[in-house]
């Protein structure tokens, strides 16, 4: 090969952007090009004669001598860069070796592309696996409202499909009936985080639908990810967590009662009337609200207190009763807010707590509340507005802690209007109501609250007296005008007065008669047809019989009839005009 054609080669060689270098069969160096030469780090002339271990340490030529194999395509690292060598002998005619050649790409830069895109796909599928994973439905649209994916918990919620979705636009969706709204659409019109509640129709699931709108460097939209959370069982939890509280409440009144009917051994309540009374005193005694306990005398306010009383966080602390028209007027406000020392003539020397401070901290019932003058009752509005009291006399309010109760036998709602209570007070007052009725309006209770007196009566007088069936009969038909407190005399009276040990009728007081018939009467003033004249008293009956009794099956039975012969003829009376 001739000067010019070597210098033609190497320029050729030179020009190539992969390194190439050679050796004879010893090993030393016998063609390198530039490429070559810049990586081993030294110049051709250098190293041209030099082993190749010696400038090239990882080519792996050496092992292509011994081997007389090629070894195409195998990654190197020489100088902590990354080549892809193709290394392979070289034999003369005849097959003799006469050395190795090597070709070395520098992949570096490549391989770090391809590490950055590995770990790009990497962070990928990790993105899509933690959107898989969510148990919430995610759907992802582009800036313009194109369905890019959809993840699994969104199907199960909606029951849609990938394939029906993927690539349609949100608008076309709604339009098509596939959902009655889209939150995406609103992202995209207002730029901003969007959510609304929606109802699937496909799953009948409601769900919570909350839209992110993504930026880019410009400020547009060119995502947006949608967050689809089932509620469903929210709200079923929901409505559970207010059944238990609605339940714990019921529990915690019905403990009250528990609390109140262990304490207050005396209550008897057969009724329903009576129950709820009891009901509602156990379940306002958890509070400490002012209670207005209304009713006639002798029919157990005083036990109702005492039922709130004992269900109140206040029953081991002082319960002190007052009866406003037992005390005269000149010395009930010093009794209510008690006095200083030397307040007036006859007053003790070292002064006196009224009824409220020996109350503090428990409760204050004040009994027949209705008599109260007006002059006190300003006082007392102010006692309960501030907790505060003055004492007659007193210089320093003082303050309390008191639970009131109050009752009385009045109507205050009359006493206001004829201005005898005061209108600011009586509301004052009258925040819970509790009306205990009339012994005569709930019969239920008298055979149980004999036999509750009889009891207490036996066993207070060492007796074994019993009370005849026929007794128990007249005393249910009587008008107890003086309700509980009248039963529990009448029964004292025939315990103690009966010389028998069985009590009879000839053991009743003189006031207790059996109701005498009532007569019937018709006047006659004309000549009518008696089909008329039937269906007249008829109408007069029923009518009679529906307004006192209530019911139809209650006037039936007064009647004597079946109850749909009342209701019967009443509807011809209402049909014809009553």
């Amino acid at each position: 090969m001739s000067p010019k054609e070597s210098i033609g080669l190497q320029t050729v060689l030179d020009a190539v952007y992969n390194g190439i270098t050679a050796c004879d069969t010893e090993g030393r160096i016998i063609l390198l090009n530039r490429a070559a030469a810049l990586v081993a780090g030294t110049t051709r002339e250098e190293a041209l004669g030099r082993r190749v271990e010696h400038v090239f340490p990882d080519t792996g030529l050496p092992e292509i001598l011994k081997t007389r194999e090629n070894r195409p395509h195998q990654k190197l690292k020489i100088r902590d860069r990354t080549f892809l060598s193709n290394r392979s002998p070289i034999f003369g005619k005849e097959g003799r070796l006469l050395g190795a050649i090597g070709i070395f790409q520098d992949i570096s830069e490549l391989e770090k592309v391809l590490s950055e895109l590995k770990r790009e796909k990497e962070l990928t599928k990790e993105l899509q696996d933690i959107i898989e994973s969510s148990y919430d439905g995610i759907w992802i649209t582009d800036g313009k409202g194109y369905t890019l994916h959809i993840n699994s918990s969104y199907e199960r919620i909606s029951g849609l499909k990938k394939e029906e979705v993927l690539g349609r636009h949100m608008q076309e969706l709604v339009d098509e009936g596939y959902f009655s709204d889209s939150v995406t659409l609103h992202v995209l019109k207002k730029k901003e985080r969007v959510t609304i509640m929606h109802e699937i129709r496909r799953t009948a699931k409601r769900v919570l639908i909350t839209g992110n709108p993504i930026f880019n460097e410009q400020g547009e939209i060119v995502r947006v990810v949608t967050n689809v959370r089932d509620i469903t069982e929210l709200l079923k939890l929901k409505q559970e967590l207010e059944e238990k509280e609605k339940e714990a409440a019921r529990y915690q009144n019905e403990l009250a009662q528990l609390r109140a009917g262990l304490v207050e051994k005396d209550l008897v309540a057969e009724s329903q009337q009576m129950r709820q009374v009891y009901d509602l005193a156990a379940w306002v005694g958890q509070v400490d609200s002012t209670v207005l306990i209304l009713g006639e005398s002798g029919v157990g306010k005083e036990v109702v207190a005492r039922v709130i009383v004992r269900a109140s966080k206040r029953q081991d602390e002082a319960f002190i009763k007052v009866n406003c028209g037992a005390i005269p007027e000149n010395l009930l406000e010093s009794e209510l807010f008690g006095y200083e020392k030397g307040s007036f003539t006859g007053a003790d020397r070292k002064g006196k707590p009224g009824m409220f401070e020996l109350a503090h901290q428990g409760t204050l019932l004040l009994d027949e509340v209705a008599e109260i003058p007006l002059y006190l009752q300003v006082k007392l509005l102010r006692a309960i507005q501030e907790q505060e009291i003055m004492r007659v006399g007193g210089t320093k309010p003082v303050k309390l802690d008191v639970r009131l109760i109050v009752s009385t036998n009045k109507d205050l709602d009359a006493l206001v209007k004829s201005g005898k209570f005061r209108e600011d007070l009586y509301y004052r007052l009258n925040v819970i109501p509790i009306v205990v009725p009339p012994l005569r309006e709930r019969p239920e209770d008298v055979p149980p609250l004999m036999e509750f007196f009889l009891c207490k009566y036996n066993n207070r007088y060492n007796l074994q007296k019993s009370i005849r069936p026929e007794v128990v009969e007249r005393l249910l038909h009587y008008d107890w005008p003086g309700n509980v407190r009248e039963l529990q005399n009448i029964v004292e009276r025939m315990v103690v007065l009966a010389r028998e040990q069985e009590i009879g009728l000839h053991n009743l007081p003189l006031q207790i008669k059996p109701k005498e018939e009532k007569r019937f009467h018709v006047e006659v003033s004309e000549v009518v047809p008696l089909k008329d004249a039937l269906f007249q008293v008829e109408k007069k009956l029923i009518i009679k019989a529906i307004q006192k009794y209530g019911t139809t099956r209650r006037a039936a039975e007064a009647l004597g009839v079946d109850q749909s012969t009342v209701v019967r003829k009443f509807q011809r009376i209402r049909q014809n005009g009553i």
